[in-house]
């Protein structure tokens, strides 16, 4: 694998690691998604590949648990002896010093890189995300809003983005020195643009961010991440547009069309975590869904009352229904009614999940929320996921390899609160 390898990637949620794993694939490179370290065995099982990535959690956790985290991660990477290890963040960069400190991810992984040069990626524009001047401005559907400005991501119940300069956003993690090299800069040539970014690294930054303003600026960024990484092995952070911008350099294009989808086989089960706008959207049209609502202090504190909501899903399944259970309804925060927190409840979902799936497996299943993502793929006896299809920007349909033949196979959607068309769970039963 080593002689091939160009990307060793680590996802700190689980949605946002199969849009890397889509990204990758949907280039050309031979790309698996691990749901966990992977062993000696499992690598080699994988074959050669162009990409590795490893889904975690790290958004969710506090810097000491990051250490404890990503520091194996950044082991394994070194040795794997990828040029670029890249830490995959939410195309939000919603994160904070307390917890999914990106910061704090780059205190940890830089070391196991040669390179003193750490490029940040602003922006994916395929999501309607977009850094200009290093600040970030995202979709709330048509509308572009400056990120502390955004209706959901200004108040986002574990990381509300309160600075759109990710220069400031990032200082208060502990990143005192983020250069920015601004759109405008593109437009000189290659050798110039050479002469700027080694200038500014020889002041040894802490980081360089990259804007991104629209899709033509990727290649110009890839290509001067891939010259660094060539001269010594880098850690680069982002989202997905980390791994567009180098595609996008080596002239490796995404499939222009989208996959098709077949039908479910049978029914299909959506585990929906806290209901964003976008998520709430989707719900509200899932009509070929039964409904279950489902109670958030019982679903915590009751193994009970949660083994009850397992049997009672796993009967619709049995007969034939699919089911879209939710942990709140439309406009309501999932624990607003408990003392629950945001990762009690993703832990709860996954031991859910683990036991419905165990009691009436599926062949399809779709996952919203991040954080509940990230928890209840973990819950499941599974070591990796490869790509299928797109179901749309940013949401990929991918296989469970699990070593359990009755989770061997299972078909996935991990989808973030941001993501997806208002038919999104519609399309993943019926096909396209």
């Amino acid at each position: 694998m080593a002689s091939s390898l160009k990307i060793a990637y680590y996802g700190d949620d689980f949605t946002g690691a199969t849009d890397t794993l889509a990204t990758a694939t949907r280039a050309g490179l031979r790309t698996l998604l691990f749901l966990g370290l992977p062993s000696a065995a499992q690598l080699e099982r994988a074959g050669p590949l162009d990409c590795i990535g490893i889904a975690g959690a790290a958004r969710a956790m506090s810097p000491a648990e990051m250490q404890a985290e990503l520091e194996p991660v950044g082991r394994l990477f070194a040795q794997l002896g990828a040029p670029v290890m890249h830490y995959k963040t939410c195309s939000t960069f919603d994160s904070a010093p307390h917890v999914g400190s990106i910061g704090a991810a780059i205190r940890i992984l830089q070391p196991h890189s040669a390179n003193a040069f750490v490029p940040i990626v602003g922006g994916q524009p395929n999501l309607k995300r977009y850094c200009v001047f290093s600040n970030l401005f995202a979709s709330a559907g048509e509308p572009i809003h400056r990120i502390d400005r955004h209706p959901t991501m200004r108040q986002h119940p574990v990381t509300p983005m309160a600075e759109a300069d990710l220069r400031l956003h990032l200082a208060e993690q502990g990143l005192a020195h983020v250069a920015g090299i601004h759109y405008p800069d593109y437009a000189q040539t290659p050798d110039t643009l050479d002469l700027q970014l080694s200038a500014l690294i020889a002041q040894k930054p802490d980081a360089v961010l990259f804007d991104i303003a629209g899709i033509d600026h990727l290649a110009t960024v890839g290509r001067s991440i891939w010259q660094q990484a060539l001269r010594q092995p880098l850690l680069a952070v982002g989202p997905s547009a980390v791994v567009q911008a180098l595609a996008a350099h080596w002239e490796s294009k995404p499939a222009a069309t989208r996959e098709a989808i077949a039908p479910a086989q049978g029914p299909v089960l959506v585990l929906a975590g806290s209901l964003s706008p976008v998520t709430a959207r989707q719900v509200a049209a899932a009509s070929s869904y039964e409904h279950m609502l489902l109670d958030v202090a019982r679903l915590t504190n009751d193994a009970a009352d949660r083994r009850q909501m397992a049997l009672n899903i796993s009967a619709r399944l049995l007969q034939g229904i699919s089911v879209l259970a939710c942990t709140s309804g439309a406009g309501q925060a999932a624990n607003a009614d408990t003392s629950a927190s945001p990762r009690e409840l993703a832990w709860a979902c996954g031991d859910l999940l683990a036991q419905v799936l165990e009691m009436s497996p599926v062949q399809r299943l779709g996952i919203a929320g991040g954080d509940t993502s990230s928890h209840a793929v973990q819950a499941l006896d599974a070591w990796g996921l490869s790509y299928q299809a797109q179901i749309a920007p940013g949401v990929a349909l991918c296989r469970l390899h699990s070593d359990d033949t009755r989770l061997d196979g299972l078909e996935i959607m991990l989808k973030g609160g941001q993501m997806g068309g208002e038919m999104l769970f519609e399309e993943l039963l019926t096909g396209r």
